[in-house]
């Protein structure tokens, strides 16, 4: 489960009795249609840079796209999950250019920059496994290097229009890096670059929004002046943000990186490609609703976190509300599967038809699984969380030792069915306090 931004201040006064489920049911749905734009745009980009890869990238260009796009989160997700998650928690409640201000604001940037040498250091000295796969030069090492540390600034300040409420200019923003991003794929792959090449200017492109970013923070007075002195208590706590970040490193990320070279060794780019087409459509309507959920469900659910009551008769609605919901959706998924995947790629990948079935059962027990499991986050257990991320992954890993030898391709799905179908079990046997009725 992607770590989450944790709550602002609680936006209506306590409430000692649980609300009625038809007002909770409202507030989640009128919460949701205002998250639209961002998600939409976001979501575009996303559909329209897998086309463009899957009709002009040749042969493996849509696993390749995946393989880099899982590269760059493990450069990014420490300091995405961690350093400024933390940010927003605690410049959200001070005055811009106070001198708390900015020594959180220091710390945040220099433990982006701890970040980005570790990851700098980490590709320079073993490039094999991480860029093995794309046969690259040590030039374009230098600009991926820097590309990252440009999105990374860019990031760290969207962090800080969020800790400002200035939620409209960090949704434009978020369109502006979708825009430059499939623009800059779209024009390069129309000079015929190599895909390597295609893959670098993506990411160099999305880099470009740090400059109207930085216009609009200074605009709003947000970049204060910084002094040479560093605050060893923002830097710990800062740091400890990171614990669940790197959990999601360790535990997501890099398991789904090792998975794809797995793969790619095994079967080769073109018969992976079969089974990144279905995980990338899994991956858009996935990005879909935790952007709604860590918007809409989540900073709801953390400030009921003093109102036991009402906080689960809020996570039982949600659960009841979306539960057939998404099945629903799936099932129309499933349904639609052999003209969604000429449409969205190309036609070759109608033969990815068969892989549907168990990863979508599997993505609606990952769905409800997480809406259990922000009650982690929501309570801060981080130790809990971990432990959580790290058992996951571990089954995950046994289940495709076991399946993949004997089904091939369709192992993968199945692991991911089986995997989060047995989370779910006992998700819901943990949190069932929270499921039963009549516990207010």
């Amino acid at each position: 489960m992607p770590a989450k931004l944790p709550p602002s201040v609680a936006q209506n006064a306590p409430q000692f009795e649980p609300e009625p489920s038809a007002t909770i049911t409202g507030r989640f749905l009128r919460g949701s249609l205002t998250s639209t734009l961002g998600i939409g745009a976001r979501t575009a980009g996303a559909l329209l840079l897998n086309k463009l890869l899957a009709l002009y990238g040749g042969p493996g260009g849509l696993t390749l796209l995946a393989h880099f796009q899982n590269l760059l989160a493990l450069f990014t997700i420490l300091p995405y999950d961690g350093v400024h998650v933390g940010l927003v928690k605690y410049l959200a409640p001070l005055r811009a250019g106070s001198g708390r201000y900015r020594a959180w604001f220091g710390a945040g940037i220099i433990l982006n920059l701890v970040g980005l040498l570790l990851g700098a250091l980490a590709l320079l000295l073993t490039p094999g496994p991480l860029v093995g796969v794309f046969q690259l030069t040590a030039g374009w090492m230098f600009w991926f290097i820097l590309g990252i540390g440009l999105l990374s600034a860019h990031a760290l300040l969207g962090s800080v229009l969020l800790a400002a409420g200035q939620l409209r200019a960090y949704v434009w923003l978020t369109v502006t890096l979708s825009f430059l991003g499939v623009s800059g794929v779209g024009a390069a792959l129309a000079l015929g670059w190599p895909v390597e090449q295609v893959l670098l200017t993506y990411l160099l492109a999305q880099a470009l929004t740090l400059l109207p970013t930085a216009v609009v923070c200074a605009r709003a007075g947000l970049l204060p002046r910084l002094s040479g002195r560093v605050s060893k208590v923002a830097l710990r706590s800062l740091g400890r943000f990171l614990l669940m970040a790197g959990s999601l490193l360790v535990f997501g990320t890099a398991v789904n990186f090792a998975l794809r070279e797995v793969l790619i060794a095994r079967f080769g780019l073109a018969q992976t490609d079969l089974w990144q087409a279905v995980a990338k459509i899994s991956d858009n309507y996935t990005m879909v609703f935790t952007a709604l959920m860590s918007s809409v469900y989540y900073p709801r659910l953390a400030a009921l976190s003093t109102q036991p009551a009402a906080q689960r008769a809020y996570v039982r609605t949600v659960v009841l509300l979306l539960a057939p919901v998404l099945a629903v959706g799936l099932s129309l998924v499933y349904l639609l599967r052999d003209w969604l995947l000429p449409l969205l790629f190309n036609v070759q990948f109608a033969a990815a038809s068969y892989l549907f079935a168990p990863q979508l059962l599997g993505d609606w027990a990952k769905f409800i699984t997480w809406l259990l499991l922000f009650l982690l986050t929501a309570k801060a257990q981080v130790g809990r969380y971990v432990a959580v991320q790290a058992g996951s992954a571990m089954l995950y890993v046994a289940l495709l030792q076991g399946l993949l030898p004997h089904y091939g391709l369709l192992g993968v799905p199945l692991a991911h069915a089986g995997r989060f179908g047995l989370l779910l079990l006992l998700s819901a046997v943990y949190f069932r306090s929270y499921l039963r009725r009549g516990n207010g």
